[in-house]
């Protein structure tokens, strides 16, 4: 299958970057743990519900690529020590959660409660828990800690307010989506197209 990039699908994809970038200074650092309360998975799980598959996964991949060459993105830092410090985990996760979002929510239907329920579960397991699943074992080994401690300091925390974007980026998917589908964000003619 031959991959073609539309204008219109950079230009949405650079704009969710942006909104990436931006939401990376919205943080709350806890004093406990290395991993601030942060926005950025918020985008990430817009991105991939916005922009489908291969655009949600290249505006997230776009952002860690250039942060990790230097360019102060996230929360004004860039280069290698960020994305191989204690939350380089979570970071390399962004593209494949965006990925992965856009994968399942283009299979969502319907404006419906069924598909809000639908979509938060999506957006909850790969924007948030798939986070986790590098995250955590990544931060147990920069920092020196067990697994439970990784845990304890890297996730648990942190699933309330996961729980709360997933809810909060549904409510915004789903009415979008219905005036701007995938196909027209993204400039294709295929309504399967990412």
């Amino acid at each position: 299958m031959k991959m073609k990039l539309s204008l219109r699908g950079m230009v949405f994809s650079a704009l969710f970057a942006a909104l990436l970038v931006v939401s990376s200074f919205l943080n709350i650092h806890l004093g406990f743990t290395p991993v601030p309360i942060s926005m950025q998975n918020l985008a990430v799980m817009l991105a991939g519900a916005v922009l489908g598959p291969l655009y949600g996964f290249f505006s997230m991949a776009l952002v860690v690529v250039l942060t990790a060459i230097g360019i102060p993105l996230l929360h004004g830092s860039g280069g290698l020590a960020l994305i191989l410090g204690p939350t380089g985990g979570f970071i390399w996760a962004y593209p494949f959660a965006a990925l992965l979002i856009g994968w399942a929510a283009k299979r969502i239907k319907g404006q419906g409660p069924l598909a809000f329920v639908s979509l938060f579960i999506v957006l909850e397991l790969f924007g948030s828990l798939l986070l986790y699943v590098s995250g955590v074992p990544w931060l147990a080994h920069v920092a020196n800690y067990s697994l439970q401690k990784a845990l304890a300091q890297g996730c648990y925390p942190y699933l309330p307010g996961d729980a709360v974007k997933a809810v909060v980026a549904a409510l915004i998917v789903i009415p979008v989506r219905k005036v701007f589908p995938i196909a027209r964000i993204t400039g294709t003619n295929d309504t399967k197209a990412a």
